[in-house]
């Protein structure tokens, strides 16, 4: 089992993924979930960086990378849980640039949806990080969600639309109460 990895850790990764993709060209990379959680200083470790990224290439010595920095990785986008928010794209934050790679956040607003629609406690609490930091308004969250097409739920048989149209209510409302830590 690796150490979890912490914020140097992700540094280190980041620097060594930059340093890999000279000759590739210029790149970017998101951080999602608990990579996301712990660059902002919301969790002081994590298991493995949730990321994605283009172009594919980037990736290429990951395993090598890995195993070198004993690190976990996952390749993992909001979008492969829940459908894409309306103009999701547009709202990636950035992070900084390492060599030729720009790294970002993945949209903040599609991993606050991701989070309140699996539920659990710690995605919940990442969930009001978020709101709490002002990268994500709640109301706007639940307009952005409301306004997904019908037809894209159709790819997440998993998901009830309207249960996760009613989650994200009821996660604007518990935010309404106070946070919960």
């Amino acid at each position: 089992m690796r150490a979890p990895l912490d914020r140097d850790k992700l540094r280190a990764f980041m620097a060594e993924l930059a340093r890999g993709a000279r000759g590739i060209g210029t790149g970017r990379v998101y951080l999602v979930g608990g990579g996301t959680a712990v660059w902002l200083g919301w969790r002081p470790s994590t298991i493995d960086v949730d990321l994605h990224g283009e172009p594919e290439q980037l990736f290429s010595d990951i395993q090598g990378l890995k195993e070198r920095l004993s690190v976990n990785v996952e390749f993992a986008r909001p979008e492969d849980f829940v459908p894409e928010l309306p103009g999701s794209g547009d709202r990636h934050v950035f992070v900084e640039k390492i060599g030729a790679v720009s790294y970002y956040h993945h949209d903040p607003y599609a991993q606050t949806f991701s989070k309140v629609a699996r539920g659990f406690e710690r995605d919940l609490e990442d969930a009001e990080r978020f709101v709490g930091s002002g990268m994500v308004d709640p109301v706007r969250l639940s307009e952005l969600v409301g306004s997904i097409a019908a037809e894209s739920w159709a790819k997440y048989p998993a998901l009830s639309p309207a249960g996760t149209v009613a989650a994200v209510e009821e996660f604007v409302k518990r935010l309404r109460k106070g946070p919960s830590r």
